[in-house]
């Protein structure tokens, strides 16, 4: 076979040629193989930030981030908290400067002002027209009373009465008894100052106060129920109470199961005349309260109050060379108040007994009860429907009595004026008579138609 050199140029151009396809496939090869590996790390890296970034969120769900620095002014916070419960929609929350570096010195002086007691003015006006005497004076402004309230110190406040009493339209019942009707004029009614939240449920009251007998006694007249106080209180303790000075202890109980105690111990003055006469000596008063809860719109509470001291012998039987006069009282209070209607339905039972029982060295004692009820029924929000009944005996002769019965119709205006008529029917051992009463009280100030 011959070679001929067109044929040996020939297979070299093959060789040639194939030598470089194999080295560019070689090359390409090589060069997705190195690829293919840079993606694998890129992948890898990704992965791990990916790892790294959830790593992170699990962490700042378990550690919660600290708290921010407040540095709001504390007036822009009181204004932002204020405009935040009246709804506002902007808010000025500029945060306060950096105090200066120097010390500046400003003076701490009183503000006068804030000094001054809480100041109120109760006025009590009513008119009348009595069935035995239709001409009689039957428009009396009763009573105006100014109180004074004021916070000594975080552990006592102190509390003055000063009222104007005009006579007129009272209903005596057994006037030789002693409890005749009070005479005009301007009095202190209270004054006194009582500390509070002391240690161990502890409060403690010094000078003259009403004292806690039973539960109306503590009312001022212008809280009442009824025009004045039933009539076991007008015969016993006479038309303006127990009010005496001296000192009071208050016990609020540490029980917390079962309902709420609470416990009196006072030792006052024996000033009283319906109750002591010319005594003046020592009386002391015990009172133990319970408040229980029924249900989420019933309660009922419990009282019971004794009170003792010795007794001016003026008007004592003959022979009798020592008197002492003692006061015993129960009363009870039932209040149904349905919490979706609080302010719109109301009933409220209050009744009471008392005994008073006189002991005299030398002649025989004397005793005398008396009792009373009254209910009050809120059918709407300013309207109160109302009744009572009272019965009293003669604490100097048991065997005269007297009672005391009719209906009430009260309208609030508003919480600073209440209007209220009443009809009572008395019938007692010198007078039987028919009345009818139109009552209006105001109250000015910050302490509206307080009970006391």
């Amino acid at each position: 076979m011959r070679v001929t050199s067109t044929s040996l140029a020939a297979c070299a151009a093959a060789v040639l040629l194939s030598s470089i396809v194999s080295g560019r496939a070689a090359a390409q090869q090589r060069q997705m193989t190195a690829t293919d590996s840079l993606r694998m790390r890129v992948d890898s890296l990704v992965q791990r930030i990916d790892s790294l970034r959830a790593a992170l969120a699990r962490a700042s769900v378990a550690a919660p981030a600290p708290p921010v620095q407040d540095t709001m002014d504390p007036l822009a916070r009181i204004r932002a908290a204020a405009a935040a419960a009246a709804g506002a929609a902007a808010v000025d929350t500029t945060p306060a400067q950096a105090a200066p570096t120097t010390t500046e010195f400003v003076g701490r002086q009183r503000n006068l002002s804030a000094l001054n007691p809480e100041i109120s003015v109760t006025g009590d006006i009513f008119g009348f027209t009595r069935s035995t005497d239709a001409n009689a004076d039957n428009f009396i402004p009763r009573e105006f009373e100014l109180s004074f309230v004021s916070n000594l110190d975080p552990y006592s406040r102190a509390k003055i009465f000063i009222a104007h009493h005009s006579p007129g339209g009272e209903i005596v019942a057994f006037p030789e008894a002693g409890a005749a009707a009070e005479e005009g004029g301007v009095e202190i009614e209270e004054g006194y100052v009582e500390w509070v939240s002391l240690a161990g449920g502890l409060g403690v009251t010094l000078g003259k106060f009403r004292q806690r007998f039973g539960k109306l006694n503590r009312w001022h007249a212008h809280a009442l129920p009824g025009q004045q106080l039933p009539l076991p209180y007008l015969a016993f303790l006479g038309e303006e109470g127990l009010a005496q000075a001296g000192a009071s202890i208050h016990w609020l109980l540490p029980v917390h199961s079962g309902g709420t105690y609470e416990v009196w111990g006072e030792a006052t003055r024996a000033s009283n005349d319906a109750l002591f006469g010319t005594s003046n000596g020592l009386s002391v008063l015990g009172h133990v309260n319970g408040f229980w809860e029924i249900s989420s719109a019933t309660y009922i509470e419990l009282g019971l109050s004794g009170v003792s001291g010795a007794r001016g012998i003026d008007n004592a039987p003959v022979g009798a060379s020592a008197a002492g006069d003692r006061l015993f009282g129960a009363d009870l209070t039932v209040d149904w108040r349905p919490p979706a209607r609080g302010t719109r339905q109301q009933l409220t039972l209050h009744g009471a007994a008392i005994i008073n029982r006189r002991t005299y060295t030398g002649a025989e004692d004397v005793s005398a009860w008396g009792a009373f009820a009254n209910a009050e029924y809120r059918f709407t929000t300013r309207w109160i429907a109302g009744a009572r009944y009272e019965y009293t005996e003669n604490p100097d002769d048991p065997d005269e009595h007297a009672w005391l019965a009719g209906p009430m119709l009260t309208w609030w205006q508003s919480e600073y004026v209440r209007l209220r008529t009443e009809y009572q029917l008395y019938r007692g051992p010198s007078e039987r008579f028919g009345q009818l009463v139109f009552q209006a009280t105001f109250a000015m100030g910050p302490h509206k138609h307080e009970n006391y």
